[in-house]
């Protein structure tokens, strides 16, 4: 069974890092089951393990955390959605690149329950709209704005840190950094796009499209261990 979490007040990251650790070694020992924990941080910047000095451009803007996961420099504030996966990959197969891909398709059939297309690129981290309304871009291309990021570490083979969905971040709060370490493309959410989308609405959207992409733990059997906190 995996069990779903709720913090709704803001969650400040040493605290969040300190139960995702406690949480994993749990689910390694076999003394807790699996969990979805879903979550925001009050206004941050993590680093991953391939963060470039040179890409945090304001460093005193907020608070800069080093975060075990990979990937770059990434925002973390009210309005965006964290989701904190701790999955056993010992009995869901030993493979981290698959593992990263049923991440991306489930924010990508997440954004779906919105007809929102979201879309992975080769050599870019994360999940992208594109914004042809914006116009063609320098070299003629569709723009493309992020809207969800990943980064993923594993210890003892379970899985901890995970994804970001921005839902309605201040999204001027993304010029502290190069997000992920890429420039020539914007950061959008959901209510950017003209979504009138909540939290909740995002919640109920990632519930109902786990089990299509990770099997055995049907949202509907694992109702009664939803905990808000």
């Amino acid at each position: 069974m995996v069990e779903w979490i709720f913090s709704e007040g803001p969650v400040p990251y040493p605290e969040a890092l300190a139960r995702m650790e406690a949480r994993v070694a749990a689910i390694a020992a076999g003394t807790a089951d699996e969990a979805i924990w879903l979550l925001e941080h009050p206004p941050l910047y993590t680093a991953g393990t391939s963060a470039r000095v040179e890409d945090l451009i304001e460093p005193e803007r907020f608070p800069v955390y080093v975060a075990g996961r990979g990937g770059q420099y990434t925002y973390h504030g009210p309005g965006q959605r964290v989701v904190y996966v701790m999955l056993d990959l010992n009995r869901r197969g030993r493979d981290v690149r698959q593992f990263v891909r049923q991440l991306e398709a489930w924010v990508i059939a997440t954004l779906a329950e919105f007809n929102v297309t979201g879309e992975v690129r080769d050599g870019r981290v994360g999940v992208w709209v594109a914004r042809p309304e914006k116009g063609p871009g320098p070299t003629g291309a569709v723009p493309e704005d992020k809207i969800a990021a990943i980064g993923v570490k594993l210890r003892r083979w379970v899985s901890f840190h995970g994804l970001s969905i921005n839902v309605e971040p201040d999204l001027s709060h993304f010029g502290g950094i190069v997000p992920c370490g890429i420039s020539e493309h914007g950061v959008t959410s959901l209510v950017d796009l003209g979504l009138p989308v909540t939290m909740d609405d995002l919640d109920a959207a990632l519930r109902n499209t786990f089990e299509g992409i990770f099997g055995d733990n049907p949202p509907e059997a694992c109702a009664s261990a939803t905990k808000k906190q």
